[in-house]
């Protein structure tokens, strides 16, 4: 079956990032996923290719996919007649770091909802990424952008709540591969719904490992090169990393909570429209703080008021309080009191009866739910 890749680009003053992005539709449906490979240290399916091949793979990089402050993104045309996208690097000392920083990451990841490398130049100043390439949007495009326009317009229908419980269970089962299943361990560093791609079943694919550190649980960075190096995107960030430059694990949990957010919601996590108001942590920060501090649950008249209304309410009300209670203890001001991946998708096994159903169905698969 043809594989795509689609890549989103920001510029750099925005603190948007490159989003490189990859994904293969395998038309098994909603977390139907193939059995993850074991962990070897390398992706296998990654080719080094000479810099001539990539000029001939591009077509002499005639045609551009994608562009910004950090790098170019080009059509081409692979093995097999499918197609593919070879990323560029910009030329500088410090973007070359980061290319190497993000080849060496992405050479060790062989997960089903993390974006796939095919292949990659490391031998001109530039470098070369190589990925599938796929054209279905990214999450953002979903809930926020023109992809979710565009169908909306051919009268499809809205991220429906059973697909937006899938993308934050698939979500997470990507943090629980990153974080703890990896040898060495790797904090993304810039979760957002522009880094999440969707196939054609809407599977979640995570991408974009330019912020990404592996090898540690945490560190600190010094003040001299925290504003070059600064981790994130505005509206995800953990104050947390933002106060004190230490980066960890559960900074990746932070972002993944305002994500929930957005899918219980379906506003964006950061908005200049909103004037003063541009953070939906900020919007809902008092209700989440007294969840907290409670320990209790909205109620189910608040909950419904909060859930996007253009799902109609085709929703469940027990499920989206589950939701935002999971957001409320992912975006907790003390990190060591915010969940691991593992224990969010407990959670979300245990109060999501779609995700649940399907737990049981493949609980005799190895590396399953």
């Amino acid at each position: 079956m043809g594989c795509f890749l689609r890549l989103k680009f920001g510029h750099k003053k925005d603190t948007k990032k490159i989003d490189a992005a990859a994904a293969a539709s395998d038309g098994t449906g909603d977390l139907d996923q193939k059995k993850e490979k074991d962990f070897d240290g390398t992706n296998g399916g990654a080719r080094k290719y000479s810099w001539s091949e990539i000029e001939r793979l591009s077509m002499n990089f005639s045609q551009i996919v994608g562009s910004g402050g950090f790098s170019t993104v080009y059509l081409a045309h692979l093995p097999g007649s499918s197609n593919g996208a070879i990323k560029i690097h910009c030329p500088s000392g410090y973007l070359n770091r980061v290319f190497k920083q993000e080849l060496d990451i992405l050479l060790q990841l062989q997960h089903d909802n993390i974006v796939k490398l095919l292949g990659y130049c490391d031998n001109q100043d530039e470098g070369a990424l190589v990925f599938e390439y796929v054209s279905n949007g990214t999450l953002q495009d979903e809930l926020h952008g023109a992809g979710r326009e565009i169908r909306e317009s051919s009268r499809s229908t809205v991220l429906s709540w059973r697909k937006r419980t899938a993308i934050a269970y698939q979500l997470a089962q990507a943090l629980e591969y990153l974080h703890e299943k990896c040898p060495l361990q790797i904090v993304h560093g810039d979760i957002k719904p522009s880094n999440i791609l969707l196939d054609e079943q809407l599977n979640c694919k995570l991408c974009d490992f330019g912020f990404a550190k592996m090898g540690f649980s945490s560190t600190v960075m010094s003040s001299s090169n925290r504003k070059q190096v600064m981790m994130g995107s505005p509206g995800y960030t953990d104050p947390h990393y933002l106060r004190t430059g230490i980066a960890s694990k559960k900074n990746d949990v932070y972002s993944y909570g305002v994500i929930i957010l957005e899918l219980v919601t379906g506003m964006e996590a950061f908005c200049e429209e909103r004037g003063q108001g541009q953070l939906l942590t900020s919007m809902i920060g008092p209700i989440l703080k007294s969840m907290i501090a409670s320990g209790d649950e909205c109620s189910p008249t608040k909950v419904a008021e909060m859930v996007d209304p253009r799902l109609g309410g085709d929703f469940e009300v027990k499920e989206a309080m589950a939701m935002i209670s999971l957001a409320a203890l992912c975006l907790g001001q003390s990190p060591s009191l915010r969940p691991s991946a593992a224990q969010i998708l407990h959670t979300i096994k245990e109060n999501i009866a779609s995700i649940s159903l399907l737990c049981t169905q493949q609980k005799d698969l190895p590396n399953k739910c």
